[in-house]
């Protein structure tokens, strides 16, 4: 299937409110196709007005929805399973055409959100709650409360993954869900809400928004929001947390990332030169956990040549996808022109790259590799979110970790080696919340959950895993007693 495939209609990225699909507030933009630069879709921005009217009906929804069981509550997520495994080539193509990933990619972001809708399915027999007698005809439980009407807010990067680590926990706990997708990539909106009534969710229990600052603010300060999730840049997942939070609300919010790989002279090189290759120049680099920065430890001129030839051969379109927008096309080849000046060697220039003649309004950068980088230049130290690899040459392991943990984000490290000792320090002593080992995209697989540390994660928790189920519900704490006991201690 072509990357480049795009609907000749444009489509309009509307609010789904109580099952129905509304015209928001006003204009907001287009999205241009990131393969040729053409308008596909219209967007638009909704009011507080119209968050209210999200709300007030997810709240009415949601009583009846919080009563259900979580057997019940699986049968819709069951069936939004089976249709995402059915849909995935339009869905996929469509995730492709607003954000630029190639159909493979956007592929396999589903199926790691369909991953998760797995586990949520899961809680109906594996809720990790107890109740256990504490003391002779006492009893203590835990039993597991929604939250009420909570909200999401996703980034550009992964418009139906990132949705899908937070919508199925989240209303399997029983809440009443709204969403609010980037503007960037709204599209991916439109299916993933109308299959989910589809699949049987009742009115209500997802409400999807569009819009913008104006929006996200509006979820922030509604006072019948109980907690939001929020998945995107440093500086605005801060805002979002702060703001969220002095309004009294329970608020995740994922940040970026500076993520680096530690290359040992004793990688097996089929692991290290793939894994590397893979990690910094998947989906353009427009991921959280892409390395941009690889920490060379001792002598791997043949190891980093070989992953360099290998860059040096991708061709646009097919073994790359196009950067989101002219604007991030733009900030990229400015970054490598400014390392370029703090002394960088550019091994590998994706600035060089060629596309067919239909493709070329769109935003293309090949894999780029900068060799003998400063630890403290731009490239070593910005998130730069595209495909660019920074190598920094270090003379001992113990060197390369001062670098990384002076890196202000928490969110990924790898390590690339033979030994196990080596493996075992730099598990021990990266400053990152994700860790890999001869893996140069460690994410977890459920149900080990998602989540970073120090500026890649404002708040108490993981995303995904036991830590979502915590985060989108309460715990109440139930002791019962049913008879007289004759045993004296402090609960008789």
């Amino acid at each position: 299937m072509s990357s480049s495939s795009t609907s000749p209609k444009i489509v309009e990225c509307l609010n789904f409110i109580e099952g129905k699909w509304e015209t928001p507030d006003e204009k907001l933009g287009v999205i241009l196709s990131p393969f040729n630069g053409k308008t596909i879709a219209n967007t638009y921005r909704s009011s507080f007005k119209t968050i209210d009217k999200a709300v007030q009906t997810s709240k009415t929804a949601q009583k009846e929805w919080g009563q259900l069981s979580y057997r019940d509550r699986a049968l819709v997520m069951n069936q939004f399973k089976s249709w995402l495994l059915d849909n995935m080539p339009i869905l996929s193509q469509t995730i492709s055409n607003e954000c630029g990933k190639l159909p493979e990619e956007a592929r396999d972001g589903v199926l790691k959100g369909v991953e998760i809708i797995e586990f949520a399915i899961g809680l109906q027999n594996n809720d990790p709650l107890i109740k256990m007698m504490v003391s002779k005809g006492i009893q203590c439980e835990y039993r597991r409360e929604p939250l009420g009407v909570v909200a999401g807010i996703t980034p550009s990067n992964f418009p139906a993954m990132v949705p899908m680590w937070m919508i199925p926990i989240a209303i399997m706990v029983g809440n009443a869900f709204i969403w609010k997708p980037s503007e960037k990539t709204a599209m991916t909106s439109l299916l993933i809400a109308n299959a989910l009534k589809e699949c049987g969710l009742p009115d209500g229990i997802l409400n999807v928004v569009q819009g913008d600052k104006v929006t996200v603010d509006a979820l922030c300060d509604h006072e019948d929001i109980k907690a939001i999730g929020f998945v995107g840049s440093s500086p605005v997942a801060k805002y979002v947390y702060t703001r969220s939070t002095a309004n009294g609300k329970r608020a995740l919010t994922l940040g970026g990332a500076k993520n680096h790989i530690f290359l040992m002279p004793d990688a097996q090189k089929e692991l290290a030169v793939d894994g590397i290759l893979s990690s910094f120049s998947g989906c353009a680099g427009q991921r959280c956990m892409a390395a941009s920065v690889l920490l060379s430890v001792g002598e791997t001129d043949s190891l980093i040549q070989e992953i360099a030839n290998k860059a040096a051969k991708f061709q646009a379109s097919k073994d790359i996808g196009a950067i989101i927008t002219k604007q991030s096309l733009d900030r990229l080849k400015n970054a490598i022109e400014k390392s370029s000046s703090e002394g960088a060697k550019i091994l590998v220039d994706g600035r060089k790259v060629t596309v067919p003649d239909e493709l070329s309004g769109g935003n293309w950068l090949n894999p780029t590799i900068l060799d003998h980088v400063d630890p403290q230049s731009y490239s070593a130290k910005e998130e730069l979110f595209g495909p660019i690899l920074s190598i920094i040459r270090c003379k001992n392991l113990e060197q390369a970790m001062k670098i990384e943990n002076a890196n202000p984000y928490g969110n990924a490290a790898s390590v690339f080696t033979s030994r196990g000792d080596i493996a075992e320090y730099v598990s021990a002593n990266a400053k990152a919340g994700m860790i890999g080992i001869n893996i140069g995209i460690p994410v977890p697989r459920e149900p080990f959950s998602f989540g970073g540390i120090n500026l890649s994660k404002f708040g108490h928790g993981d995303i995904t895993g036991d830590g979502g189920i915590e985060f989108w519900s309460n715990r109440k704490k139930v002791t019962t007693k049913w008879f007289q006991i004759t045993n004296q201690n402090w609960m008789s």
